[in-house]
């Protein structure tokens, strides 16, 4: 018998994307929905996530935090899924890409924090436009993050792109629109976007 998964999230946070890859390896799941304050920093969640944030995936007695980390593992877990190509090189580099670099210039930008051009050495993304020069590159190359087919880099690192264009953190660029199109009408995207949606308005009635 295959051990349960648990997601614990909150429909207003990454924990969509967990979700997403969820929906994308086809096992049955739970969620738990944990509100933003007082819940997300009680001792009962602390003990599963000490950084008191979502998303944080249970699967029997393992526990894995971070949404790229639950990305990899569900892929590694359930490789009936297809989710983890045969080169592996590219599928790491553009997976992490996402929870490092492009994560961190986004925020960077958002916040209105400016690197100054002689630090830029110091920071792991240099700046936001290298950073999305990158990825642009990236998808220029290949239809998908880590080649011919899609992979959990594409759930992972893709839902920044979805994100940043959706809320303009990231420049519109057509490659970039072309990509969140393609990835976006997948089946298991919709059913994930669908089923946080509805929780998110229960949860406000």
């Amino acid at each position: 018998m295959t051990a349960p998964l648990t997601l614990y999230s909150n429909a207003m946070s990454r924990g969509r994307i967990a979700r997403w890859m969820l929906e994308e390896v086809g096992q049955a799941y739970d969620v738990v929905y944990i509100d933003f304050g007082e819940q997300m920093k009680s001792a009962e969640y602390l003990a599963i996530n000490p950084m008191g944030k979502v998303p944080a995936l249970k699967h029997g007695d393992t526990i894995v935090t971070e949404y790229a980390a639950i990305c990899a593992y569900l892929a590694d877990a359930f490789p009936e899924a297809g989710l983890v190509p045969a080169n592996r090189g590219p599928y790491y580099r553009w997976l992490f890409f996402g929870a490092g670099p492009l994560e961190a210039a986004i925020i960077n930008a958002s916040l209105g924090f400016s690197v100054p051009e002689g630090k830029r050495g110091q920071v792991g993304f240099g700046s936001i436009k290298t950073t999305l020069d990158a990825l642009e590159f990236a998808l220029t190359e290949n239809p998908y993050l880590a080649g011919d087919s899609f992979s959990a880099a594409d759930v992972a690192t893709g839902s920044q792109i979805g994100y940043g264009l959706r809320f303009g953190t990231i420049e519109s660029r057509g490659v970039f629109e072309a990509y969140w199109n393609r990835i976006a009408t997948r089946p298991a995207h919709k059913r994930a976007e669908a089923l946080d949606n509805a929780a998110m308005q229960e949860r406000k009635g």
